[in-house]
């Protein structure tokens, strides 16, 4: 992806919800373990994104001894339900995790989740190509009521108190 050479904000109307998820190797030589966990993450990325019906909006992620994974859901409900989904990779994923690590200290899983609403959040992106929230919503250009952190809150407040 090319960079965008302009200070650009994601432009969203709607709730979503961020949801932060990644593991930690705990025991580096258990290449098996871990390399398990990456492979089934995989697998639940690759479904997510030939089923946008399943509410996942895009992610970016990092990778290390703790790898961080943030990405964006439609609500909570989408979030919650493909969690428990009989029919999908999370549940086997999650099965095989609880069965070869459980509480072993060999790996070990996060995630945390967010609801955002407008009014509670803004961004910006100078010289980066089209990522995070940008990427998973649409750009704008950062300018008039959208130039400082402030002016964005405030702009995404009045757009939220328009919908109510």
């Amino acid at each position: 992806m090319s960079t965008i050479n302009q200070r650009m904000t994601a432009s969203t109307e709607e709730n979503f919800v961020v949801f932060l998820i990644g593991m930690r190797v705990n025991r580096w030589w258990k290449v098996h373990q871990w390399v398990r966990i990456a492979a089934g993450m995989t697998r639940m990325l690759n479904e997510l994104g030939r089923k946008p019906e399943l509410g996942f909006m895009g992610g970016e992620s990092w990778f290390g001894r703790t790898t961080v994974m943030m990405s964006y859901w439609k609500s909570t409900d989408h979030l919650i339900a493909y969690a428990k989904m009989k029919n999908a990779e999370h549940l086997p994923a999650w099965r095989a995790f609880n069965k070869n690590v459980g509480t072993n200290g060999d790996i070990g899983i996060w995630h945390e989740t967010y609801r955002s609403r407008p009014g509670e959040r803004e961004s910006v992106y100078v010289n980066m190509p089209p990522f995070g929230l940008g990427r998973a919503t649409s750009l704008i250009e950062a300018t008039g009521h959208y130039k400082s952190a402030e002016s964005r809150l405030a702009a995404t407040a009045v757009i939220e108190a328009a919908a109510q």
